[in-house]
Parts: C-alpha cells; sequence; structure tokens
C-alpha cells in the first residue's frame, strides 16, 4: 500500500504541495483530480523520485521511499507513465516495449507480459516494427501504458492517459486500465476527464493548489455538487452537501493548513 503524509513540495518560491495526505490500498484505482497547476503531475513525480519534497513521508509497503533513487523505486515496482506519452520516437514499437522490461530478468514473464501487452492493445501488434514517432497520437499513448505494463508494476501510476485523445481512444484507454485493475494491478490515476475517472476509481482525491480538499468514494464525488460544478461542468441538481455528510455518503472535506 502506498501512504502519503504530510508532503510538502516547493519549485523555487511554489508551494506546489502544501502537506498532502493520501493513501492507495492494494488492488484499487484511486484518481486524483484537479485544475491544471494543481500539483496533480508533482504529486507522481514526487512518489518516483524526480521531485524532491521538503517535508513529510511516502510509504510504500511500510518503507519511507524519500531519497531513495527514481531506478531502486521502479524495481519495487511503482512505474509512471508520464504526461505527453515520451515514447522514443526513433525506436520501434517492439524496443519500446523491451525498455519497459530493462530492469527485469525473468525471461518467461517479460515474453508473458508482451503477449498481454498485444492482446489489450491489438493495434501495437501490427506495428511493432514501425518507429514510435510515426504512430497516431492515440497509438502512442496506447505503446506508454504497455511499456508501463512490462515493468510488472505493482502500483502503475498514469499521468492524463486521455490528454488530446479522441473519444473513442480514450474509451479504450480507459477500458484497459479497469481491465489491469482486474488483473490485480493497484492504479493511481491522473485524469483531466475527471467524469470518465471518477466512474472507474474506487476512492478520490480532489486537489486544489496544493492542497486535498475533498476525498471519498468514487461514485460518491461524481454525484457531488461542487464536484459536478467545478470538475463536470454541470449545475445543481440537488441540495449541496454539508460539512458534516462525510460519515455515511463516502466522502468528506479537509480544510489546508
Amino acid at each position: 500500500m502506498l501512504k502519503i503524509e504530510r508532503l510538502s513540495v516547493f519549485y523555487g518560491g511554489i508551494h506546489a504541495l502544501r502537506g498532502v495526505k493520501l493513501e492507495v490500498s492494494d488492488g484499487k484505482i484511486v484518481t486524483l483530480i484537479g485544475a491544471n497547476g494543481a500539483g496533480k503531475s508533482t504529486m507522481l513525480n514526487s512518489i518516483v523520485g524526480l521531485v524532491k519534497s521538503s517535508d513529510g513521508v511516502i510509504e510504500w509497503n511500510g518503507e519511507n521511499i524519500i531519497g531513495r533513487g527514481t531506478k531502486d523505486i521502479v524495481s519495487m515496482g511503482l512505474v509512471l507513465v508520464p504526461e505527453g506519452r515520451r515514447v522514443f520516437p526513433n525506436l520501434s514499437v517492439d524496443e519500446n516495449l523491451c525498455l519497459g522490461a530493462y530492469f527485469r530478468k525473468d525471461k518467461a514473464g517479460i515474453k508473458r507480459d508482451r503477449e498481454r501487452c498485444l492482446s489489450l492493445f491489438p493495434r501495437l501488434k501490427e506495428r511493432l516494427r514501425q518507429s514510435a514517432g510515426t504512430l497516431s497520437g492515440g497509438e502512442q499513448q496506447m505503446l506508454a501504458v504497455a511499456r508501463g505494463l512490462m515493468s510488472d508494476p505493482k502500483l502503475l501510476m498514469l499521468d492524463e492517459p486521455s490528454l488530446g485523445l479522441a473519444p473513442i481512444v480514450s474509451k479504450t484507454i480507459f477500458d484497459v486500465i479497469h481491465e489491469i485493475n482486474r488483473n490485480g494491478a493497484t492504479v493511481l490515476l491522473i485524469e483531466q476527464n475527471a467524469r470518465a475517472a471518477l466512474k472507474i476509481a474506487d476512492y478520490a482525491y480532489v486537489l486544489e493548489t496544493g492542497v486535498v480538499t475533498m476525498h471519498g468514494e468514487g461514485h460518491a464525488l461524481l454525484t457531488d455538487d461542487n464536484v459536478r460544478k467545478a470538475y463536470l461542468g454541470e449545475q445543481d441538481e440537488v441540495s449541496p452537501p454539508t460539512a458534516n455528510r462525510d460519515e455515511g455518503y463516502g466522502y468528506s472535506y479537509t480544510h489546508g493548513k
């Protein structure tokens, strides 16, 4: 299980994360929603050691991983699929997949996971020898997710996987995320399509200017008035929640420092 306590991160004079608390239980899909600049990507980059924190604890199965190198963190099973796909454009699809398994030694497992990725994304199977840079945006996102899966992640973190994709391709990505989770992977998802993310999430957090302001079960936040107005573009249809509705209604409000 991933457990984050009091996480604070600065970018120069900007306080990007302010004492954030978050948990991701084994086998669950947890999503983090919020506006651009809220600190969502900073959170994921902090978990994998790409961004240094100024305070707090990031525990993975009871071990504080703050200060560990990214290579060590990835070898522990925490894998990030970054925003913007970031495939290796001059390498083939197959070579990109192989690089996802760079730290692995189990040849039988690598072969099994490669076949699994190609069954999840049949379009990639048709393009194995094609340079990744010549793929469409949707195909590159499929490749980025598949490359992450080749690392055999215990926690797969996805940063805006549907950004800029056509609706039908986005649906494919979300179907695969759900299937990945059904097969045992734990997922931490950042997603600008809040509706789609909340529909598949077991639990969700709302991040605003570096502070978690709400958290609860995905379906509960999906029907919350404040979330619907801010992130789903919908108007009130039922009375707004009160501050005491965290018990029994699946969500709660959190005030920052």
